[in-house]
């Protein structure tokens, strides 16, 4: 081969070499503008789908809007809220991230289909009055408004990386677009009181419920000499509770649509179902812990699976239930454009339902990670038991919460419960660290840069999300009144 070649084939070596580079370089770059155009792609359809099914009249173009801003809140709760429920499987590595989207996308969306309210308030919990409010065309555009600026913030939340309560970002952005358009005497204050009460009762006792579960396994399993004959014992009455928790939850709260059950009868259908989880899960534990070997490393094994099953029944319940944040103002809307009037209740369209639901699983596919790995992983660290912990916590907080008339948040819980689990850990640290279990010896208690440096809760984490729990109501009621006053300006 020639000189000549050779400088041909190495310019030709150098030229594809440049080319792969930029391709490479070329990939790089639009991977994050990939989710949003597929985003983009769904909410495009939503409009479309409104189009073609809501039919022709003088609102048509207003039913298309709000399907489309009702696609894009379906997405943010996906991206958010979503994360409470595999956050804690996720971080104790029970799931991977990919197994943890599928389960949630299928169970988000199974629970919204078919356990979906069909009858949702269009004014959110009779937070305002809809007689205070005279013109339906008013009324749509309070809606509009609530829709785009819980929307918006949820989207702000997530960016920020930190896990709100979507329904308190509807509750705000209704709230705010009814004291624009009839004043602060349309507010039900008395509600808004109860709402507030809330957010401090749904995370405590969160955290209360799940740091007991903890102390629970530590006293019975962890902190033994016979460490696998305990969790033999324990491990099939703790799937007995969850068991017993999720049937109630899920016959009280998840199938509304489908069958009225109320308390005494959800109880006795969870009570039923701890039997049977009981006699099937001890013959089932002891099997699957023969050959472990007596450390805790190999008790967390048997967590894994339960752990699975309750996240996919909390996705199941969130789905039925959060739904209707999504599709709720955008079904006051469809109601009220199409019949020139506006109810305190109204039927959610098929068509909207599917919007919502899908929105959720798209939202959670390509924005969920962040906030998964947030509330699993960042906040404190998470094993089989301790996410065990924290999903039994909202199962069972839900279930008090109703059982007091309460209006609680699935977010607030359950990352009320991490926290719960990381203080209780620190806690318990300490006092280990302090006390001498050899001899009852209490040892001097230690310093403050010590205490500091030993914390398993992210402080600054926590700050963050807390300050985004209490502004949320205002901050979304606020944004909605400004946009509500911007949209009458132009539309009314």
């Amino acid at each position: 081969m020639s000189d000549h070649q050779n400088t041909n084939w190495k310019t030709l070596d150098k030229d594809l070499k440049r080319i792969s580079t930029l391709e490479y370089a070329t990939a790089y770059v639009s991977r994050p503008f990939i989710a949003p155009s597929i985003a983009l792609i769904f909410l495009v359809m939503a409009g479309l789908a409104a189009a073609i099914l809501f039919g022709d009249g003088s609102n048509n173009y207003v039913v298309i809007a709000a399907a489309i801003f009702g696609g894009y809140m379906a997405m943010n709760i996906g991206a958010n809220d979503v994360a409470n429920n595999m956050g804690p499987a996720v971080g104790a590595n029970a799931l991977s991230m990919t197994g943890a989207v599928i389960i949630a996308a299928i169970f988000e969306s199974a629970g919204a289909l078919l356990a979906g309210g069909d009858v949702v308030s269009t004014i959110s919990k009779g937070i305002i009055d809809p007689t205070a409010i005279e013109q339906s065309s008013i009324f749509i555009w309070a809606m509009m408004a609530a829709l785009i600026s819980s929307a918006v913030w949820v989207n702000l939340a997530t960016w920020i990386g930190a896990p709100v309560s979507t329904t308190h970002s509807v509750v705000g952005g209704v709230m705010g677009a009814g004291i624009a358009a009839a004043g602060l005497a349309a507010v039900n204050w008395q509600t808004m009181g109860t709402i507030a009460a809330s957010w401090v009762i749904s995370p405590v006792l969160g955290g209360v419920i799940a740091a007991a579960f903890l102390a629970l396994i530590k006293a019975k399993i962890t902190y033994t000499d016979d460490k696998i004959g305990n969790a033999r014992k324990w491990v099939p009455i703790l799937i007995a509770i969850m068991a017993g928790a999720f049937a109630a939850y899920l016959a009280m709260k998840g199938f509304k649509k489908l069958v009225k059950i109320d308390l005494t009868t959800s109880l006795l259908i969870g009570l039923v179902a701890a039997i049977v989880s009981y006699l099937v899960a001890k013959p089932m534990i002891h099997k699957q812990s023969q050959g472990l070997e007596n450390r805790n490393k190999s008790v967390k094994v048997l967590f894994g699976m339960p752990l699975i099953f309750s996240a996919a029944m909390l996705s199941f319940a969130h789905g039925a239930n959060d739904v209707a944040n999504a599709v709720g103002p955008l079904a006051a809307i469809v109601h009220a454009a199409e019949f020139g009037s506006f109810a305190a209740k109204v039927s959610i369209p098929l068509w909207v339902m599917v919007i919502g639901a899908f929105g959720i699983s798209f939202g959670l596919f390509l924005f969920g990670p962040k906030l998964i790995r947030m509330v699993g992983s960042q906040i404190t660290k998470l094993n089989p038991m301790r996410a065990y912990c924290v999903a039994l916590s909202a199962a069972i907080t839900v279930i008090i919460a109703s059982w007091l008339g309460l209006p609680v948040s699935s977010t607030h819980i359950a990352v009320g419960g991490v926290f719960g689990v990381g203080f209780f850990r620190e806690w318990h640290a300490e006092r280990r660290k302090r006390l001498n279990l050899s001899t009852g010896r209490v040892k001097k208690t230690l310093a403050p840069e010590e205490r500091r440096r030993r914390k398993l809760v992210r402080r600054s984490h926590f700050m963050t999300i807390v300050a985004a729990w209490v502004i949320t109501v205002p901050a979304a009621a606020g944004l909605s009144a400004l946009i509500f006053y911007g949209l009458s300006t132009v539309f009314i």
